[in-house]
């Protein structure tokens, strides 16, 4: 199996890479939801990440998102981030 070079890949092909390695580690059975599956697992650590970079601000945060502060927060909400 080819590593995954992380200094030049893109975000998108890191995403192609961990859905491939998914579809092959589920040896035949089905899956479902994957759509959702996918989200939820970059959500989470993007919204983590950026919150860091902003300093813990949610204010800055949500305007590097691109999103209202009320959304990050709900987000935040979600995910258990505090």
């Amino acid at each position: 199996m080819n590593k995954v070079n992380l200094s030049s890949d893109t975000l998108s092909e890191h995403v192609r890479h961990c859905v491939e390695k998914y579809f092959t580690q589920l040896n035949g059975h089905e899956s479902a939801d994957l759509y959702n599956l996918v989200l939820a697992e970059v959500e989470k650590p993007l919204l983590e990440t950026a919150l860091k970079y902003a300093d813990f601000n949610q204010s800055k945060a949500a305007k590097l998102l691109g999103m209202s502060r009320s959304t990050l927060r709900k987000k935040l909400e979600q995910y258990g981030i505090h």
